[in-house]
């Protein structure tokens, strides 16, 4: 974090006693976040810099730069003890210390050491600094695997804390770059001195008494305590629940209070439909809705009834029938008398959704008193970028004066000169690719200042927890059901020649029986750097090799727009047989004819992203297939397409994703710049996110944002000051 201008005094190592009546209350974190590093003992400007290179800049930065792990002196090997692969910690002294260039050119440190049952060599590569660490007669604590190299003990890379007097104790290892130079063991003295002088006011501790009793949590300044210099490595296990608390705890109580004050300030529309016109759509449908889309239309019809404003993620996996259950949604708006807007991320899926919107709402009729059936067809749009200005024009005016009922289109609609008569739903598609103020300008259409319920959907499925987490001002609804018909897509994983050879001969087969492919390639054109295929290169060697005598289309997003929405139009009324693409069709491209998925060099992409892609075929009830060609270089790269080939179930899926690829990638914008988790984990702390989501509901039951700020003031000062500049700045104002 970076210091704010709080005017303190410096702790003193040892402050004489106040009196009772003078005596100060506890230190809290926005203190200590006031307080330069330049406080604590031993940091001099050099220091300092260093410090600031890391993004530690204050007294509260150094106390939350928590240790990675632990190296516990208790259990202490022996080099003659060990075994051969084995993983240990060895107290050694070193003997000599060597540097000298590799082939090619890399600095290489040796160092021979001993602790007097035997003898190891440690070896380090590019880190030349090393050879200051272990200078001859240097005591230190080194922690590796035990190999063999020529007949002599050696360890490859080990870590190195210089001893000092930390000796007997369980040691705290902390992230440290080589190239500012700063040691585990100078990290641990500050964050212990720095703890040492909270001591005489103790570390505030905000978070009521009943949470702590009822989660079974120590007080801060014990854990604070217990993670930086643990007695035992069960106290240093229970630090860490009481922290990973404290951090998740924050974040909830402002989504919670967001979510309230939205609630509670909001001026919105009651919607009271008889549901006839979703009778009608139901009718026209010719199949019955899912459980899980019954449930969730429920969950909208419910929302949509109250007079506070709809603000809800719906989450369902490829082709589980978000868009009908939206369409449904839009229809419950339209029948009360106000219009429904659909905001999708790129053109050519809000040209998408305007085909499929208007086919499933063409036998659906308004209530019109001016016309001489005393009705009319229900009306939709489209506006994106691509609207002629004499087309923009009138259907502004349209909407205005409230003519259209449903409106289809890009971040167009947020535009200042589009105004809705009554713009009563928002649903947006795809959030992730649409920041917050976006979505706010949404809510902000209607001149009489009524804000539209808003209804978000995503068909990247979010473990629940990061869900919590992500979207916590969100209420969730989840589509955890596919439509009867969807035939399952059999994945494989094409590594070999002769493998490649197989799936060209079943994307002929496939052209033959009137079926059509998709091939996907991540780059437009050739990259010295990256050895992967570009869609023009890919386009041309089918053209002239595997698929000849085959009608071919090529789509990327340097194809003008006219073209591409050509090639489309081709490709969905069956003119094409193979499409070439980037991923432009990664969302929304609805073609039921397409059997075939073709993904080159799938290595380079993501789970999530694998998953969208494979969803574009198994949308009619023919049997679909989806090839994943590429070589592995990591090993989780192979676990991510191992896992595709195993599983068809997004949120399996998303869990696998987390797993391996860690919550930065799943947080997305919010965590963009921010420290709001330094020690929890989405992975790891399943568990509390659950119980830091309760707790903070159970603070904050109804309240607003004022009515939380009397009752718990010290709580909200802590969340106001450690969370970024968008959550305080909403506190700030409530």
């Amino acid at each position: 974090m970076s210091a704010r201008p709080y005017r303190l005094e410096v702790l003193t190592s040892s402050p004489p006693p106040a009196p009772a009546s003078e005596a100060k209350p506890p230190i809290t974190l926005a203190e200590l976040d006031g307080l330069d590093v330049t406080v604590l003992k031993g940091v001099g400007a050099k220091k300092a810099e260093k410090l600031r290179k890391n993004e530690l800049n204050t007294v509260l930065d150094v106390i939350t730069h928590y240790p990675r792990r632990y190296l516990d002196r208790t259990r202490q090997a022996k080099v003659d003890e060990l075994e051969l692969g084995e993983e240990a910690t060895l107290l050694v002294r070193v003997l000599r210390t060597t540097t000298r260039k590799t082939r090619n050119g890399r600095p290489m440190v040796t160092s021979d050491v001993t602790d007097g049952t035997g003898h190891v060599s440690l070896t380090f590569f590019n880190q030349p600094w090393k050879a200051n660490q272990l200078k001859e007669g240097t005591e230190v604590l080194v922690f590796g695997r035990l190999d063999e190299y020529r007949g002599k003990l050696q360890m490859s890379s080990p870590v190195v804390d210089p001893l000092g007097d930390r000796t007997g104790r369980i040691i705290s290892v902390y992230p440290q770059s080589g190239k500012t130079g700063l040691t585990t063991k100078e990290l641990a003295n500050w964050a212990e001195e720095a703890l040492r002088r909270c001591e005489p006011r103790t570390i505030a501790d905000p978070v009521p008494e009943f949470l702590l009793s009822r989660f079974e949590l120590v007080d801060r300044h014990q854990a604070m305590n217990g993670i930086h210099a643990p007695e035992t490595m069960a106290a240093s296990q229970t630090a860490r629940d009481r922290l990973v608390f404290d951090e998740l705890f924050r974040v909830q109580l402002a989504l919670v209070l967001r979510k309230r004050h939205i609630e509670s300030t909001a001026q919105g529309r009651s919607f009271d439909p008889s549901g006839e016109m979703l009778e009608t759509l139901k009718a026209s449908l010719g199949f019955e809705l899912t459980k899980a889309q019954q449930r969730v239309v429920e969950e909208i019809r419910v929302d949509m009834a109250r007079e506070l404003p709809m603000h809800r993620l719906l989450q369902g996996d490829v082709g589980a029938g978000k868009t009908l259950v939206a369409v449904a949604a839009m229809l419950l708006a339209v029948e009360s008398g106000h219009q429904a807007a659909l905001m999708a991320p790129t053109e050519v899926l809000a040209e998408q959704h305007y085909l499929g919107v208007r086919e499933l709402l063409s036998s659906i009729t308004v209530a019109d008193p001016t016309t001489l059936m005393g009705e009319r067809e229900l009306r939709v749009a489209v506006l994106t970028n691509r609207t002629t200005p004499t087309d923009r024009k009138r259907i502004n005016a349209e909407l205005a004066d409230g003519s259209i009922d449903v409106i289809v289109g890009t971040h167009a609609l947020i535009q200042d000169k589009v105004r809705f008569g009554s713009l009563g739903l928002a649903v947006v598609d795809e959030q992730h690719r649409f920041g917050v103020e976006q979505r706010a300008a949404l809510r902000t259409k209607n001149e009489d200042g009524a804000v539209p319920d808003v209804l978000v959907m995503t068909a990247t499925p979010i473990p629940r927890t990061a869900a919590m987490t992500v979207y916590g001002d969100l209420d969730v609804s989840v589509l955890d059901e596919l439509p009867p018909g969807r035939t399952p897509i059999e994945t494989s994983w094409v590594q070999t020649p002769f493998d490649e050879a197989e799936m060209w001969d079943t994307v002929r087969a496939e052209v033959a029986q009137g079926r059509q492919v998709y091939v996907v390639c991540p780059l437009i054109e050739e990259s010295e750097k990256l050895e992967v295929s570009s869609a023009e290169d890919v386009f041309a060697q089918l053209q002239a090799v595997e698929l000849p005598d085959l009608k071919l289309g090529l789509l990327h997003g340097r194809v003008p727009a006219a073209d591409k929405e050509l090639v489309m139009h081709q490709f969905r009324d069956g003119h094409l047989d193979v499409l070439v693409a980037t991923t432009v069709i990664e969302v929304g491209v609805d073609v039921p004819n397409a059997t075939v998925m073709v993904i080159l060099d799938a290595n380079r992409f993501g789970i999530a992203q694998l998953h969208q892609l494979r969803g574009r075929v198994g949308r009619g009830a023919a049997a679909s297939k989806c090839f994943l060609q590429g070589e592995a270089t990591t090993a989780d790269g192979e676990s991510r397409l191992e896992a595709l080939v195993a599983s068809t179930d997004g949120f399996e899926l998303a869990e696998v994703d987390l797993e391996l690829r860690g919550e930065g990638t799943i947080m997305g914008e919010r965590q963009k710049g921010r420290n709001d988790l330094k020690l929890a984990s989405l992975r790891r702390d399943k568990e509390w996110v659950q119980r830091a989501r309760a707790a903070a509901i159970a603070v904050i039951g109804e309240s607003e944002v004022e009515e939380f700020r009397e009752e718990y003031p010290e709580l909200a000062a802590e969340v106001e000051a450690m969370l970024g500049e968008e959550d305080a700045e909403f506190l700030m104002k409530g």
